[in-house]
């Protein structure tokens, strides 16, 4: 049996986004409701599923608190807090061990499947995987109805044929879109992350074959895959 084609989830598998995007998000519902959310409030809302995009997520959030807002606006301030004067996406840590990514291209092949748009995605790729070579990168521009429908994995597909596809993500809506499309998912719950637990536990009844506390660790499990 040939071996899979690795496709990621970025943020929360690849890239610790909390001081990127998860601040974004708690920025963006206080600047238009004057009040303090927790990082604990977004885990819970995305562990229901359905919440992939920030800006959806924080429209709902602020409405939530009694504060209806148009979705351009949100779009604007968000994105003005994560790229423009603000800069948080400066502020993500990247998780893969240096040569990770390189020696797992060489022996499975790597793809990546992620809610991010092209320009947010190829920031973050161009600073810390500069010399990967994925098979292919699909966001957000690349499919009609995102995450948890399953046409960025039949996507990846195209650009891939013939291959088996293994996604590895950190969210319910990664999970969901994996099953959609028929492929094996292995699931990522950060060990220091509030709510790990209960995303681990989430991401295991989503069907997850397996869910590491950290993506470093899959090189081991694909050993003999």
């Amino acid at each position: 049996m040939s071996r899979p084609l690795v496709v990621f989830d970025m943020d929360g598998t690849l890239v610790d986004a909390r001081a990127s995007y998860g601040e974004a998000v708690l920025r963006t519902v206080r600047h238009f409701t004057g009040r303090e959310v927790s990082w604990e409030s977004v885990v819970t809302y995305k562990l229901q599923g359905g919440w992939n995009n920030d800006w959806d997520l924080c429209q709902r959030m602020a409405e939530d608190l009694g504060v209806p807002v148009s979705y351009a606006s949100i779009v604007e301030a968000f994105d003005r807090i994560l790229l423009g004067e603000e800069a948080l996406l400066s502020r993500e840590v990247w998780i893969p061990d240096p040569g990770f990514l390189e020696r797992l291209a060489e022996t499975h092949g790597v793809a990546i499947f992620t809610g991010r748009s092209r320009r947010e995605a190829e920031i973050t790729l161009g600073r810390s995987a500069p010399t990967v070579a994925f098979r292919a990168v699909v966001c957000a521009e690349d499919v009609a109805t995102p995450k948890p429908a399953p046409e960025g994995l039949h996507r990846v597909r195209e650009l891939a044929p013939g291959r088996d596809l293994l996604y590895v993500g950190d969210a319910v809506d990664d999970a969901r879109s994996a099953r959609a499309a028929g492929v094996p998912f292995v699931g990522v719950s950060l060990g220091d992350s509030p709510l790990s637990a209960e995303a681990a536990r989430a991401l295991e009844r989503e069907g997850a074959a397996v869910v590491l506390p950290n993506i470093n660790l899959l090189e081991a499990l694909l050993e003999d895959r």
